[in-house]
C-alpha cells in the first residue's frame, strides 16, 4: 500500500471512530431528554407506531393460502377473527386465540388431547386426536405431537441419525398444562428464559394440515432453509413466510420471495435476551413452511407426518451446533485436496476444450487440485457412459493425476429406461420409484419401453434424450444401493478412475411435469419427450392437489403444483412402503448415502461428495453446493450467508459457483467473487454453457487476484483442514457467523457478510460493486492484520474502513491468543504437502496463545476415528517469569504411514520484549536460530524440527518490554531511540547493513519528556474534551427536543 492510500485508510479509520463514539453517546442523552419529554410524548409516539405493532394478541394467519383477495364471509365461515384495519403484511384474518386443543387425560409421561370446539374449526381437514410426549434426550429435549394411534409417517425411519446424546451444562424443562386449554413452554432452568411458549393458541393437526404456532424469546434467529435471506438475521418486523420443500430452483437473490430450493433444514438458532443460545429442530420432511411475524412469534405449518421438536441448550451458539449434530451425525471430513481450488464449466464442448482452459490456469500459476466433467462427456446424457467427443478422458484424467489434480464427475439419479444400467438393475433386483396402481400407468409412454412395459416404475423426463426412472434409495432391503455401487464400482474399472462425485438434479428434479408443452420441447439435442402427468383432479388427486398446497406452490403462481419439476406426489417409496409425498424432501440424502459408500468402494479413497438436494444428517456423507445462482452481486452476498447457514444445519463443506452459474459474469464481480470464495470451505468457479467463460485467466487482473487470493488459502490449508477434522470429531462448525464467538457483543447479531474460519480468522470481503473500501465491526479483542500489504498490524475494535482494491487480498485479521499451522503453498495441495510447516503466533492481550491441529494421510478413508491413523497436537504460548515458552504436545501420533512435515520457522505477532534470541533451547539442548524483529512481531528461523510423534518445548530469554524500554529512554533523551534491531552487529561486535524489507510499518510520536509539560499536554486535553462534549451536548439537546414539540 503507498504513502497516500495508508493515509487515506488511517483518515477514514479515525472518522469511522469519530461516528462510532458520537453514536454511542446517543442514548444518554435520549433517555435524559426523553425523561424530561414524558408527559408530553405519550400520545405522539403511540400515533407513530406502526398499526400492526397495536393489534391486540398474535396474528396467526386463517387464511394462509396465497389469495389476491381475502374476504370477510370467508373468515367468519372458519370461525376466524376479521380485522379491517389490516395494513402491510399484517392478516386481515386470524385464528381467535383458544384456537387449538384441550387435555383429555394425562397417563404416565403421555397426554392425549381432543379438539377445542369453542375454537375456530381447521379450515383444511377434520383435527385428529392426539398425543403428546416430552422426552430427554440427554440435555435435549423432544417433543412429538402425532395421532393417538400412532401410525403417522414418520421421518425417523427414514433418515440414520448418529443419535448420540448432547451434553450441556445447563437445562432445559418442559412445562405443560394438565388440564383445560392444552399448550405447552419450553424453559432455560437456569434464568427462567422462556424459548417456547405455544400459549397463544393456533395449534391444528388434521391429516394434511398440521400447524403450531408459538411466541419467541427473541428476534434474534437465524437458520431454516434451504432459501435465499438477504441477511443472516431473519426479520421480524414483518409477516414473512418461508417454503421448505426439495426443488429444482434457482436462487434469486434480487427479491424477498422466500421460494425453497433444492434443500430442507427446519433448524434455527436463537439468541436470548442475555445472550445465550439454544437450538430448535422442526423434523419433518413433507411439503412445510414457516411464517415469522412481529411478537416476535413464528408459525409452522405442513401436510403431512407429525410434530417432532428438539430443542438444545446450549448455552454457546457453537456448543448449540455440537449438540443438533450429536443427535443428526458429524460431517464426513473431505479429502485434503478437496480443499484446493476447483474448475468447472456445464459448456466444455469437449476433451480438448477442457484441456485448454485447464493449461490456461496452471500457466498463470493459479493453484488447481480438481477439475470438473459436466454431463457433456457422458454419452446422450446418460450415467455411467461416455460420449466419442470425449474419447481419451480416461488417459487424460490419469496424466493430470500424476501432477497432483484429481477429477470429480457428475451423476444424476435419473437412468434412461431402455439403458443397459436399467436393466442391469432390474436384473439385479433394484427398485424404482412407482405408480401406487397399474391402471395409473400411462401406456402410451410405458410401452415404448421393453425393459419398463411390464412394470409400475414412474418415467419422467430429465437430461436423457429419452424417459428416465428415479432409484428408489429408500429401498431398505439394500439392494437398489448395491447396485448403484456396483455401477460405480465397473464405470471405475471399465471407463474413468474419477476421484470424487458430484450429484445433482437430486431433488428430484423433472422436466416440464405437467406442461403441454415443456420448454425442452425446441432443444436440438432434447427431441419432444412427452412429459410426466400427474392427477390434479378425481379420484386420485388427494396428494397432488390437496387442500392446502403450502407456499411451496403459492409462490409460484396459479398455474404450480407440488409436482412441479418433479414427480407425482402420490408415487410410491421405500418398495411401495412409503409415499413420495412424505418422502420427496429425503431423496436427496438417501442419494448421498449411497453414492458416499460407492465412491469409497469404487476408488477406495475419501474423496468427497457433492449434493445439490440436503436434509439433516446430509453432512454426514457429503458437500453441497449452493445451487445454480446468478453472475449478480446480489447472488454474491447471499452466499455469504449462505455458508454461515450451511455450517449450522452441519454441513461445514460447502461454497457457491464462483463468478456466478447464469448469465454473464463481468470482471469485477467475477474478481471480488474470486476473493471471497477462495475462503468458503468448497471453492469452485463454475458456470452455465449459455453464459460466456469465466475461468480466472479470462481476465489478467482476475487472474492475478485469484492467484493472491489463492496462495493465501493454500498457506492456510492446514488451519482449515484442522477445522474439518474438528468439525468430523466433535460438530464444530468451520465457517462461523461473527456473534458464534461474541455473543455477548449485540453489534455482531446483525453481521451478516463477516464471518470467521473457526475462532481466530476472520474475513472481510467486498460485497458491492465499485467498492475500493469495506467498512466492518471489529469485535473486542486483540486482532492482526495478516494480508501481505498491512501484514502483522494491529487492528484497534469498533467500526473501521479496510482499504480494499482490486489488486490486493480482501482483508484478513487474525485473532490475538490463536496459533495457526500454516504450511508453504504451492500450485497443487500435492505439492504443498511436502513442504515444511510454519506456526504464526498472534498473542493476546496477556502475551498468551494457544492453537490445536491435526494432520493425516489425507485420502485414507475414515471408517472411525478411533482406529484412523492421524496426528493431533495441541500448541501454547505463555511468558513465565523471564522466559518465553512455545511448547507443543502431540497427544495423538500413532499414525502409521502418514509424513509430517518438519517445522522451520515461529511467527510471533504482537511479541513486545526487548530480548532477540541469537539461539533457543530445544527439549534442553540449545539451537542457533536466526531471527527478524520489527514493531510488531517477532520471527524464529530454525533447522528443521521434526514435531512427528513426540512433544517439543522451545523457549528462550526475554527481557523488558518494549514500552519499558521507550519509557526508561525517555527520562534520558527528548527524542525517541532509534529502533533495536538484532542484525546490526553480530556476535564480534561488527556492523551488518541492512537493506532487508521489514514486513510492518509503524510511525510513531515523539514522546513527552519533561513532567510539566506532559501536565500540560493532560491539562489542554481535558478542556478540549470538554468543549467538545458539550458541543455534542448541544447537538444533541437540539436532536432531541423536537420530541417534544
Amino acid at each position: 500500500m503507498d504513502g497516500y492510500a495508508q493515509r487515506r485508510s488511517k483518515v477514514s479509520c479515525k472518522r469511522s471512530q469519530m461516528k462510532s463514539s458520537v453514536n454511542a453517546m446517543h442514548p444518554t442523552f435520549t433517555i435524559i431528554i426523553g425523561m424530561l419529554c414524558v408527559p408530553f410524548t405519550d400520545a405522539y409516539i403511540y400515533l407513530t407506531i406502526p398499526l400492526r405493532l397495536r393489534l391486540p394478541g398474535y396474528g396467526i394467519d386463517c387464511i394462509p393460502e396465497r389469495k389476491e383477495s381475502v374476504l370477510e364471509a370467508e373468515c367468519f365461515r372458519r370461525g376466524c377473527i376479521w380485522n379491517n384495519s389490516a395494513v402491510g403484511t399484517v392478516p386481515a384474518c386470524t385464528f381467535p386465540s383458544n384456537t387449538g386443543f384441550l387435555v383429555e387425560k394425562v397417563v404416565g409421561d403421555v397426554t392425549f388431547l381432543r379438539k377445542n370446539r369453542g375454537g375456530a374449526r381447521n379450515p383444511y381437514g377434520q383435527d385428529l386426536q392426539l398425543s403428546f410426549t416430552p422426552k430427554r434426550f440427554g440435555a435435549a429435549l423432544n417433543v412429538r405431537i402425532t395421532d393417538r394411534e400412532n401410525t403417522r409417517f414418520k421421518t425417523v425411519d427414514y433418515v440414520e441419525f448418529a443419535y448420540q446424546k448432547p451434553k450441556s451444562s445447563e437445562r432445559l424443562i418442559i412445562k405443560q398444562r394438565k388440564s383445560g386449554f392444552f399448550y405447552f413452554t419450553v424453559v432455560r432452568k437456569s434464568t427462567g428464559a422462556v424459548i417456547w411458549d405455544t400459549s397463544i393458541g393456533g395449534l391444528l393437526f388434521a391429516d394434511q394440515y398440521i400447524q403450531i404456532a408459538t411466541k419467541l424469546p427473541t428476534s434474534k434467529i437465524y437458520g431454516f432453509g434451504e432459501n435465499i435471506h438477504q441477511t443472516l438475521k431473519h426479520d421480524f418486523t414483518n409477516y414473512t413466510t418461508w417454503g421448505m420443500f426439495a426443488r429444482d430452483e434457482f436462487p434469486n437473490s434480487r427479491e424477498k420471495d422466500g421460494k425453497n430450493l433444492y434443500g430442507v433444514h427446519g433448524f434455527y438458532l436463537g439468541l436470548e435476551k442475555d445472550n445465550k443460545a439454544h437450538g430448535v429442530l422442526i423434523l419433518n420432511s413433507n411439503a412445510q413452511e414457516v411464517t415469522t411475524m412481529p411478537g416476535p412469534a413464528l408459525v409452522f405449518r405442513t401436510i403431512g407426518g407429525m410434530l417432532d421438536l428438539y430443542f438444545f441448550p446450549g448455552p454457546t451458539p457453537e456448543e448449540v451446533i455440537q449438540q443438533y449434530l450429536a443427535l443428526i451425525g458429524k460431517p464426513a471430513l473431505p479429502a485434503y485436496y478437496a480443499l484446493g481450488f476447483q474448475l468447472s464449466r456445464y459448456g466444455y464442448e469437449n476433451l480438448d476444450h477442457l484441456k485448454s482452459v485447464v493449461e490456461e490456469v496452471r500457466n498463470a500459476d493459479i493453484p488447481l487440485d480438481v477439475i470438473y466433467a459436466d454431463i457433456e462427456y457422458m454419452d446422450r446424457y446418460n450415467d455411467f457412459s461416455v460420449g466419442e467427443q470425449w474419447n481419451g478422458l480416461d488417459e487424460y484424467i490419469k496424466a493430470v493425476k500424476k501432477d497432483g489434480i484429481r477429477t470429480f464427475l457428475i451423476f444424476d439419479c435419473g437412468i434412461r429406461a431402455d439403458d443397459d444400467a436399467f436393466a442391469r438393475a432390474l436384473q439385479r433386483g433394484a427398485a424404482f420409484i412407482e405408480w401406487e396402481r397399474v391402471d395409473q400407468v400411462p401406456r402410451h409412454i410405458q410401452d415404448m419401453y421393453p425393459k419398463a412395459k411390464n412394470t409400475k416404475i414412474m418415467l419422467a423426463v430429465v437430461w436423457p434424450d429419452g424417459h428416465t426412472a428415479f432409484p428408489d434409495f429408500y429401498d431398505k432391503e439394500g439392494t437398489t444401493a448395491a447396485w448403484w455401487k456396483e455401477e460405480f464400482i465397473k464405470f471405475h474399472q471399465e471407463s474413468l478412475q474419477f476421484d470424487g462425485i458430484w450429484i445433482d438434479m437430486n431433488e428430484p428434479a423433472a422436466f416440464g411435469t405437467n406442461e403441454e408443452r415443456p420448454w425442452y420441447f425446441d432443444y436440438a439435442d432434447h427431441p419432444n419427450i412427452t412429459s410426466l402427468r400427474c392427477p390434479l383432479t378425481g379420484n386420485d388427486s388427494h396428494y397432488d392437489s390437496p387442500p392446502f398446497k403450502t407456499f411451496n406452490v403459492y409462490a409460484y403462481g396459479d398455474n404450480a403444483h407440488l409436482s412441479t419439476k418433479t414427480l407425482c406426489m402420490l408415487a410410491m417409496t421405500a418398495r411401495g412402503k412409503a409415499r413420495f409425498y412424505d418422502t420427496k424432501s429425503l431423496y436427496g440424502l438417501a442419494e448421498t448415502v449411497a453414492t458416499f459408500d460407492a465412491l469409497h468402494m469404487s476408488t477406495g479413497k475419501r474423496g468427497a461428495v457433492i449434493s445439490r438436494s440436503t436434509f439433516p444428517s446430509s453432512g454426514r456423507y457429503g458437500g453441497h453446493w449452493l445451487g445454480d445462482n446468478s453472475a449478480t452481486w446480489e447472488d454474491l452476498r447471499t452466499s455469504v450467508i449462505g455458508v454461515q447457514e450451511f455450517n449450522m444445519f452441519g454441513i461445514p463443506y460447502v461454497g457457491s459457483d464462483i463468478c456466478g452459474f447464469l448469465g454473464d459474469s463481468n470482471e469485477e464481480l467475477c474478481l471480488r467473487w474470486h476473493q471471497l470464495g477462495a475462503f468458503h470451505p468448497f471453492a469452485r468457479n463454475h458456470n452455465d454453457r449459455a453464459s460466456r467463460a469465466q475461468h480466472p485467466t479470462v481476465w489478467p487482473i482476475v487472474a492475478a487476484a485469484t492467484r493472491k487470493a489463492l496462495q493465501f488459502r493454500y498457506y492456510y490449508l492446514p488451519y482449515l483442514y484442522s477445522l474439518h477434522f474438528e468439525a468430523s470429531l466433535y460438530g464444530n462448525t468451520v465457517v462461523r457467523p461473527v456473534f458464534f464467538e461474541f455473543p455477548e457483543d449485540e453489534h455482531t447479531h446483525n453481521l451478516s457478510y463477516q464471518f470467521l474460519w473457526g475462532s481466530s480468522i476472520m474475513f472481510i470481503p467486498v460485497v458491492y460493486q465499485g467498492a475500493y473500501v469495506v467498512d466492518a465491526y471489529i469485535p473486542n479483542a486483540v486482532w492482526y492484520s495478516i494480508r501481505q500489504s498491512d501484514y502483522g498490524n494491529v487492528i484497534d475494535s469498533g467500526m473501521r474502513t479496510f482499504y480494499a482494491p482490486l489488486h490486493d487480498m480482501l482483508p484478513v485479521l487474525v485473532r490475538g491468543g490463536s496459533i495457526i499451522l500454516r504450511q508453504e503453498q504451492s500450485v497443487t495441495t500435492f505439492a504443498a504437502r511436502q513442504n515444511t510447516f510454519d506456526l504464526l503466533i498472534a498473542l493476546d492481550e496477556k502475551q498468551q496463545a494457544s492453537g490445536r491441529f491435526y494432520w493425516d494421510e489425507g485420502e485414507d478413508i475414515v471408517t472411525s476415528f478411533e482406529q484412523h491413523s492421524y496426528f493431533h497436537w495441541i500448541a501454547n504460548f505463555s511468558v513465565i517469569a523471564t522466559h518465553a515458552i512455545v511448547k507443543i504436545v502431540c497427544v495423538r501420533g500413532s499414525a502409521v504411514g502418514v509424513n509430517v512435515p518438519s517445522l522451520d520457522k515461529i511467527d510471533i505477532l504482537g511479541y513486545k520484549y526487548l530480548a532477540i534470541p541469537s539461539y533457543v533451547i530445544l527439549n534442553g539442548k540449545r539451537l542457533l536460530v536466526d531471527t527478524i524483529t520489527d514493531d510488531n512481531g517477532l520471527l524464529i528461523l530454525m533447522p528443521e524440527i521434526r514435531i512427528a510423534s513426540r512433544s517439543i518445548t522451545i523457549m528462550w530469554s526475554v527481557s523488558d518490554t518494549k514500552e519499558q524500554k521507550e519509557s526508561d529512554d525517555s527520562l534520558n533523551s527528548p527524542f525517541e531511540g532509534r529502533k533495536f534491531n538484532e542484525n546490526e552487529s553480530n556476535a564480534n561486535g561488527d556492523s551488518k547493513n541492512n537493506d532487508e524489507k521489514q514486513p510492518y510499518i509503524e510511525i510513531k510520536p515523539v514522546t513527552l519528556q519533561s513532567s510539566s509539560i506532559a501536565i500540560q499536554a493532560n491539562l489542554i486535553n481535558i478542556v478540549a474534551w470538554l468543549v467538545v462534549w458539550i458541543a455534542h451536548a448541544t447537538l444533541f439537546f437540539d436532536f432531541n427536543i423536537s420530541l417534544c414539540s
